[in-house]
């Protein structure tokens, strides 16, 4: 931003001094020029790096300023939804697609705000309004939560492929996919699905935590052979406890919990709780 605000001034200055040659009119082009660059510098600033909710405030005021340009509509849109404010960023992004200029990828944008703020039927509404032949990554990892959200597993199922098949950094979606089948109680397909996420992403601990939801579900009370730090093992094998006790094999679940206890480099206090319920009861 520092150099920025430096150069622009100075750009400024040696399009002053050449106005002499060149004619005050070809001065003001260059110096339209210079504003619209700097402009689409800042507003790339405010889109990655900036604080979100700062960035929904310049969005905000400049959107107001320029009501006709799209552009920052949609930054204010994405601002919002960085923030976690995805009632407010789902009527921005309806601003969006009320503009003339709207795109199909404006309408995943906004879909994916409706189903962040729980409007299923309205993202769903909002995805039918798109194009067959509009495909991309994002609009089928929506198609497929949609379709999760009103159990409809084959449809599911088939958008969760096309979207994995859409990109070279499938691990999210691999992931929610895997949860899908979780829910389902199709235990062996979600730990297949969570071991493919993985393959891509070993770093995720949630993918790892949902793995062993899955291996617990099929009684199967081992940590998978994946990459973890002590903190993970300790984590990860309270939540097979857990999983164990649900199951109700309460005798297993006490020896893992007491694993947990002993793995953990610090006092872990929750699953030294949930040992101590097990033994009290």
């Amino acid at each position: 931003m520092r150099h920025v605000l430096v150069l622009v001034p100075l750009a400024i200055a040696a399009l002053s001094l050449s106005a002499c040659a060149n004619g005050n009119n070809q001065v003001d082009e260059q110096l339209k020029a210079v504003n619209a660059v700097n402009g689409a510098e800042l507003n790339d600033v405010m889109l990655t790096v900036a604080d979100p909710n700062e960035a929904a405030v310049y969005f905000q005021r400049t959107s107001a300023e320029n009501p006709d340009n799209i552009e920052f509509k949609r930054g204010l849109g994405v601002s919002l939804l960085r923030a976690g404010r995805a009632s407010e960023a789902s009527i921005a992004w309806a601003n969006v697609i009320a503009h003339p200029d709207a795109s199909s990828e404006d309408r995943v944008n906004y879909a994916n705000a409706l189903i962040r703020s729980g409007e299923w039927q309205k993202a769903a509404d909002v995805l039918n309004t798109i194009p067959p032949t509009y495909e991309t990554y994002d609009r089928y990892r929506l198609e497929a939560i949609v379709a999760d959200s009103t159990k409809n597993w084959k449809r599911a199922d088939s958008f969760y492929e096309i979207a994995t098949g859409l990109t070279t950094q499938p691990a999210n979606v691999l992931n929610n996919w895997g949860y899908s089948k979780l829910t389902r109680g199709s235990y062996k397909d979600a730990e297949r699905l969570f071991n493919d996420s993985l393959t891509h992403d070993q770093s995720n601990f949630t993918v790892k935590n949902n793995l062993v939801l899955a291996r617990a579900a099929q009684g199967v009370y081992t940590l998978p052979s994946v990459s973890m730090t002590q903190t993970e093992r300790a984590e990860l094998l309270h939540t097979m406890g857990l999983s164990a006790v649900k199951r109700g094999d309460v005798s297993i679940a006490k020896g893992i919990f007491r694993e947990a206890v002993e793995t953990h480099p610090q006092y872990f206090e929750a699953a030294v709780r949930s040992l101590e319920a097990l033994e009290n009861s």
